[in-house]
């Protein structure tokens, strides 16, 4: 196995089922007394506020017997200068692994070909692999298969959107993204998927897609880094919200999904996120059983 984790593509289809077995195990309750990582620690290098990836991931290396050191960039030397190549090669000699949440992919790149040590993403702007292994683990749950579920997202072609078309070619899922002209994913993983036999389609209206899904899934029209773009964005995105006569058009089972945070009443009404159909907070629990299960995998 590849000893980073940047992207969902740094798994082959077999090692995500097995992440996804284990961490059902975990969340089961088999092994809870495991402390496999005794000993260890475990950086958390975060540019960006977090609920989920912080929380889960400081719980998740306690529970496995290591300790999370929670470092805000903002109180290192990176924000005085220092590259994050030198910034790299130091932490390795004092950490066995880094989970690093930032903009730019770039960064976790360059952090990753100088540490030496496994470096997982916690985010970047252009993928959110973990959030994608919790989303596959919880519909695996609900509809008790991958292959062949029709997966619908609707809305912006972001980070989530893009490791979720990895996730197609990895486990077989029949994803259709609605999104706005000019807010299509990104061209290169789309073009490296579909070269690889993924099952990934791309359409601009919010009705197509839901027909006949299984799962309806949405995120934030607005993410950080977007603040000035606001109001333009709320225009643009004003028909792709998942709502109760969007929901109608799927399949009767249907569930629903988000990443969280929800932007209540644009994305999503609270009438569709709190409804029986909604599984958003199985979805955010996941995200605990799925890291304690890739740290067990990458961290020696």
């Amino acid at each position: 196995m590849n000893k980073d984790f940047l992207t969902l593509l740094d798994f082959s289809s077999e090692e995500m089922h097995t992440l996804l077995q284990r961490a059902s195990e975990l969340k089961s309750g088999k092994e809870s007394a495991s402390c496999p990582l005794i000993g260890k620690s475990i950086g958390l290098l975060f540019d960006k506020t977090s609920t989920r990836t912080r929380i889960s991931f400081q719980t998740g290396i306690y529970q496995l017997g290591a300790q999370a050191i929670y470092i805000n960039t903002k109180d290192m030397q990176l924000g005085r200068g220092e590259t994050v190549e030198d910034t790299a090669r130091v932490l390795a000699r004092y950490l066995h692994g880094i989970v690093i949440r930032t903009y730019a992919h770039s960064t976790i790149e360059k952090l990753a070909e100088n540490a030496g040590i496994p470096v997982i993403n916690g985010l970047t702007d252009l993928h959110h692999p973990c959030q994608a292994l919790a989303d596959a683990m919880t519909i695996m749950e609900k509809k008790g298969q991958l292959k062949d579920v029709r997966l619908a997202y609707i809305g912006d072609g972001n980070n989530v959107a893009n490791s979720l078309i990895e996730a197609a070619l990895l486990t077989g899922l029949d994803l259709v993204i609605a999104c706005p002209r000019g807010y299509d994913p990104d061209r290169k993983i789309m073009e490296r998927v579909l070269s690889g036999g993924g099952r990934v389609r791309i359409v601009s209206e919010p009705e197509e897609a839901v027909r006949d899904a299984d799962v309806l899934y949405t995120d934030t029209w607005i993410s950080m880094g977007q603040e000035r773009e606001v109001e333009r964005r709320k225009k643009i995105f004003a028909k792709y919200q998942i709502n109760q006569k969007l929901l109608s058009l799927a399949r009767p089972d249907a569930i629903v999904m988000h990443c969280l945070p929800a932007h209540r009443g644009e994305e999503i009404t609270d009438e569709v996120i709190d409804s029986p159909q909604s599984v958003v907070i199985d979805q955010a629990e996941n995200r605990l059983h799925t890291q304690k299960a890739l740290l067990e995998m990458l961290i020696k």
